[in-house]
């Protein structure tokens, strides 16, 4: 009974601050930016990993920033988010952080870049200003 106690105290303290995170592959996600233009790509490699190559109209938060939360706190946490790194490590680190901020819909690409390339999907390189 104990247990049933703490988890749903848990549950209601995570429902009200927690993101709710779901993990897509690479298929799940072009599928999903295809049924929905509301979809913003958030890539949080380095700037200079962005600039190789990235996922068409996707903003950069540079996860090592220092100010990366702060970053993230400035978007709006209603709208839908694939978000991703370069493999998996960096963006599965990052999401204590979405969690904290209580994003409400976020969209982990586990496989990153490389996943998303091994599939076949292209990326688009910065022109340099």
């Amino acid at each position: 009974m104990a247990r049933l106690k703490l988890g749903l105290l848990g549950f209601l303290i995570c429902g009200l601050a927690c993101a709710d995170v779901t993990p897509v592959t690479v298929k799940q996600a072009v599928e999903r930016m295809k049924k929905s233009s509301e979809i913003i790509v958030v890539d949080i490699r380095t700037p200079g990993e962005f600039s190789k190559g990235h996922i068409k109209m996707a903003i950069n938060v540079n996860m090592n920033d220092k100010g990366f939360a702060k970053k993230l706190a400035k978007l709006d946490r209603e709208k839908t988010y694939l978000m991703h790194c370069r493999s998996g490590g960096r963006s599965t680190a990052s999401l204590p952080v979405w969690n904290r901020l209580g994003f409400k819909n976020v969209l982990h690409l586990s496989g990153g870049t490389l996943g998303w390339v091994k599939a076949g999907q292209p990326l688009v390189v910065s022109k340099k200003k």
